[in-house]
């Protein structure tokens, strides 16, 4: 009997990449990815019902969620606790176990039926973890290589690429003409990319994909 995991995303680009790359991973294992999409605002409460209702529709789903750190709701279970630290694993981390301590109280559900997974800082950090695949998906960024590599060179992981509107991975790659855009280029490029290639660059991604692979 098979597992089935839904995915609560924020958007199509991530959608399309839990579909496209990570859930063919998943099928030999007898693990079945389906993603539900906010498509909008990503506040707790709108988080609350959409997890009450899945919880709701069978007994034996398991949900997890794939939600990136930067732009995250302040109102999220932990917000106001990570403010004091530098670390961002260390930021996720609480956000993720409080997250889990909440929902599992408040919903009465069973521990293991609850995956958070908070994306640090955001889904465009992934796409730096091989940067010369990414720009092969259009010939003309070829232009912007060193530029991204050395984005890339400058922090210990992809996950490491930090946190303000100026600087979050998605407005780094806005140097690209032409323009990246985040629903067209994003899942492509992952699929370029790899998902080995993601894993082995990003620890918090990697230990997220053997949470779902010990299912």
């Amino acid at each position: 009997m098979g597992k089935t995991v839904i995915i609560l995303v924020e958007g199509q680009s991530e959608e399309t990449f839990i579909r496209d790359t990570v859930a063919p991973a998943f099928w030999p294992l007898n693990i079945f990815l389906e993603t539900r999409n906010f498509a909008g605002n990503v506040n707790f409460e709108r988080f609350c019902l959409h997890m009450r209702n899945i919880l709701r529709e069978r007994d034996d789903t398991i949900i997890s969620t794939m939600l990136d750190l930067y732009g995250l709701n302040t109102h999220f279970p932990g917000y106001l606790n990570i403010n004091g630290s530098s670390d961002v694993y260390q930021k996720v981390a609480t956000l993720e176990q409080q997250l889990h301590y909440h929902i599992t109280n408040k919903y009465q559900c069973r521990p293991n039926r609850f995956i958070p997974y908070i994306q640090p800082y955001e889904f465009e950090g992934l796409l730096f973890s091989d940067t010369n695949a990414l720009i092969q998906i259009e010939p003309a960024w070829e232009k912007q290589a060193t530029e991204l590599q050395a984005i890339r060179n400058a922090f210990k992981t992809p996950e490491h690429i930090n946190n303000s509107y100026e600087t979050k991975p998605s407005k780094r790659l806005e140097c690209l003409s032409p323009k990246y855009r985040k629903t067209r280029h994003g899942p492509i490029a992952a699929q370029k990319i790899t998902l080995a290639v993601i894993e082995r660059e990003c620890p918090h991604f990697h230990q997220w994909m053997e949470r779902l692979r010990a299912l």
